[in-house]
């Protein structure tokens, strides 16, 4: 299903982004937060991803949700460098970490589909670059997280 999907679009290079809050459900529990509508950092991180998303252009392809909170984004943004967006992702992370939660964010260069996924499995694995991000991003989680790693 995925690959006759991904074969299907139009392919174009650009940066694959995916960001995940760290450790999300004990911060949650630890603070008292609700998981079912924004709490103070998933209000935070679709308003930076919106901020994202305005600035590059870029398309939505999983997770930026107003009504409960961003906990994790995948983007795909077309002709643009992973090294390019660094200032807009260092900017992400200082202001999650300022709340005192983690988040790991992960660019990648590739070829984007452009193209929103119908859920959560195909955003991560549609295509080979995001499947790339999705080992990177876990690996990263694995070693501590609340980095960001650009390939």
């Amino acid at each position: 299903m995925g690959l006759e999907w991904a074969m299907s679009m139009p392919l174009v290079e650009g940066t694959i982004i995916i960001i995940d809050l760290d450790r999300f459900s004990e911060v949650v529990r630890e603070r008292g937060w609700s998981e079912y509508k924004p709490n103070p950092a998933t209000a935070l991180l679709t308003r930076l991803v919106e901020r994202i998303v305005t600035r590059w252009r870029a398309v939505v392809i999983y997770g930026l949700d107003e009504e409960r909170g961003t906990e994790e984004v995948v983007l795909e943004i077309p002709y643009t460098e992973p090294e390019e967006l660094l200032p807009d992702l260092e900017e992400v992370k200082r202001e999650i970490n300022r709340l005192g939660v983690g988040v790991t964010i992960v660019a990648v260069k590739g070829y984007v589909g452009l193209k929103p996924a119908r859920n959560r499995r195909e955003a991560y694995t549609a295509t080979p670059y995001r499947r790339l991000a999705y080992r990177l991003l876990r690996e990263a989680k694995r070693r501590g997280g609340n980095r960001i790693v650009v390939s």
